[in-house]
């Protein structure tokens, strides 16, 4: 059992992670208490979690939901505006862990303040360490900061490394659902809807990760991710198809030996890990029936059918803010879609043409991150207003 309760801050408390998070708390309050919840703009949600969980801080980002949480809220919880703000007070010392779930690039900064307030970080938000994975890396060493993942495929990596030693690790080898498109024809990719992108097989998540998921780009997002999580090189990871989503990821060390992480597909469990680690929780669960499962299946993932996988190698490979760029694109493009202003392979068609385009930077600093990113995002609108 955890040695003290523990006061969290959920950033991004409205979305899928978020809310799974709070479900959780919901049945734990001996063990956790919300000390600050932040959203982007579903203030009505968050008017309803902060009523229920009585936090000291709700950070939202729209004056307009800034405006009605000051009105509807008591005045013992404080009401605040925008990113500034949420980023200053990640400083408290109250906190004794930022569960980071904002979606998108748009948790890099709160993820730095919460490091350079000594935060240790359960990051469920991937494209801070996409886009700047060396800084963030390099931040937490330098305040001793600790970062739990809680992707699934991270959180299973994580899991069979404990008690191990680094050096004895030969390979990662990342597990990928393979999204609703693994037993699609290539040449049918042009008539793929939003609505056929948004039906995971396996996972319940928020719309642009299940994109991203149709893509492959969140596989080459976890491999990134991966890279800078557990310090091996890009050509020590593998990345293998497996539908149905039972075996999260698996270690091989330098004996032979392999150790897999498995278990229902169910986001609760990596958050819950995350959130009480180092020690685990009790909690109802659903358990896994190896015999239900019947047979497991895996398969190499085909980069020419799913190109946003090569893409992301490609990009770690070269540096120099590459998988920053990558990121930009890829949110643009997606956002792009899921409003049906492009198709499905324009997404590949775009991010390319954005890399292609951009210029590089050696040893980039924070604010080389941050100019990339707003530079890309330029370049990929104007591509969308030219197609």
């Amino acid at each position: 059992m955890l040695k003290i309760k523990k006061k969290l801050a959920i950033l991004g408390s409205t979305g899928s992670i978020g809310k799974q998070a709070l479900s959780i708390i919901k049945t734990k309050p001996d063990l956790f208490s919300v000390f600050l919840l932040s959203c982007n703009s579903n203030y009505m949600l968050i008017l309803e979690q902060a009523n229920q969980f009585s936090p000291k801080h709700v950070v939202v980002n729209t004056m307009e939901g800034y405006r009605f949480l000051k009105k509807e809220l008591p005045g013992s919880i404080r009401v605040s505006f925008g990113l500034d703000s949420l980023c200053d007070l990640l400083k408290d010392g109250d906190i004794n862990l930022v569960l980071s779930a904002i979606m998108g690039s748009a948790g890099l900064m709160p993820t730095v303040a919460a490091i350079l307030g000594k935060k240790n970080i359960a990051i469920a938000n991937k494209e801070s360490l996409v886009v700047a994975g060396e800084l963030i890396m390099g931040l937490a060493k330098k305040h001793n900061v600790s970062i739990l993942p809680v992707d699934s495929e991270h959180s299973a990596i994580f899991q069979c490394l404990v008690g191990e030693k680094h050096d004895k690790i030969n390979r990662l080898i990342l597990t990928a659902s393979g999204g609703p498109f693994l037993k699609k024809p290539k040449h049918k990719f042009k008539d793929i809807t939003v609505k056929e992108a948004l039906k995971h097989p396996n996972w319940s998540m928020g719309n642009k990760i299940t994109i991203d998921s149709a893509t492959l780009m969140n596989k080459g997002f976890e491999l990134i991710e991966a890279f800078w999580l557990f310090g091996l090189s890009e050509k020590k990871i593998d990345i293998i198809i497996h539908p149905e989503s039972i075996i999260h990821s698996l270690v091989e060390f330098v004996d032979g030996s392999v150790k897999a992480q498995l278990g229902v597909p169910d986001m609760t469990i990596p958050i819950l890990y995350a959130l009480g680690f180092p020690s685990r929780i009790n909690y109802p669960f659903k358990p896994l029936n190896l015999v239900d499962c019947n047979r497991l299946n895996f398969s190499k993932p085909d980069k020419k059918k799913f190109p946003h996988l090569q893409l992301a190698y490609n990009c770690l490979e070269k540096g120099r803010g590459a998988t920053c760029v990558l990121n930009a694109a890829n949110e643009v493009a997606v956002d792009a879609f899921l409003k049906q202003n492009i198709s499905f392979l324009n997404m590949f068609n775009l991010i390319e043409m954005s890399l292609e385009k951009s210029i590089f930077v050696n040893n980039p600093k924070l604010e080389d991150y941050l100019y990339l990113d707003s530079e890309t995002r330029k370049i990929t609108s104007e591509l969308i207003s030219k197609l």
